[in-house]
């Protein structure tokens, strides 16, 4: 089943290792076939180098095994709380990306200092709350998905598309995307924003926000209505 879903996840988690975003095996991506609501995602614990598309796990919306032999990822509850959420998306993409994680342990979200962050992300990087003892204690990574939701429909302005990350308090970055391929391109995008915020701030601690005037500029003629980036299709 889903044998091109399965090739673009692969794809998608080994391009985690191929732009530096992950070791060991801190990491997992996952991609769904809205029309079947199922979702394919990398097994729990498998090193990247052993990967191929027969590992990959196949889930429902539920979280029931509907085919492969392993393990699914312990982050599929997470995953899945994104993808019955918010129908827009595509792809589901976690690391450990040390700068990104840097911000979420410090817990602070990632200000848009200059146009490189404006091209990609609508505004700076949020960050959830803790999860509190109990919800740690329950079921832990629908939790964090919980947060994540929270975060999101607490603030009217975060759209999921234009804000395709969040920091996970004390935990690290969740991205998502139209496909599996384009959340790992926005976690890409992610962790070289976190280090360029990083630098910023380590030469001018005193440096502000971008203007809104140009982080609209930026990010719209990228990404909104009129949008003039790339070529006609």
């Amino acid at each position: 089943m889903l044998k091109e879903l399965k090739r673009q996840v692969l794809d998608a988690n080994l391009a985690l290792v191929k732009n530096g975003l992950v070791v060991l095996t801190w990491g997992n991506v996952s991609g769904i076939d809205r029309a079947k609501g199922l979702v394919a995602i990398k097994p729990s614990g498998v090193a990247y180098d052993q990967l191929k598309m027969e590992s990959m796990v196949v889930v429902d919306l539920k979280g029931r095994l509907v085919e492969g032999r392993l393990k699914p990822s312990m982050d599929t509850p997470t995953h899945l709380a994104l993808y019955n959420a918010w129908p827009e998306i595509g792809g589901v993409c976690h690391t450990h990306s040390a700068y990104a994680v840097m911000f979420s342990q410090a817990r602070r979200e990632i200000p848009c200092l200059g146009t490189t962050h404006a091209d990609h992300f609508y505004g700076a990087v949020p960050v959830t709350r803790l999860l509190t003892e109990k919800e740690v204690a329950g079921n832990y990574e629908a939790g964090t998905g919980k947060v994540i939701l929270e975060l999101f429909s607490r603030r009217s302005g975060l759209k999921p598309l234009a804000m395709p990350a969040v920091l996970v308090a004390n935990h690290g970055p969740f991205c998502w995307g139209r496909s599996a391929k384009e959340a790992v391109d926005n976690s890409l995008a992610l962790e070289e924003i976190a280090k360029m915020a990083l630098g910023a701030l380590q030469l001018n601690p005193k440096a502000g926000p971008l203007k809104k005037y140009i982080l609209d500029k930026h990010y719209l003629r990228k990404h909104g209505p009129n949008a003039r980036y790339g070529q006609k299709k």
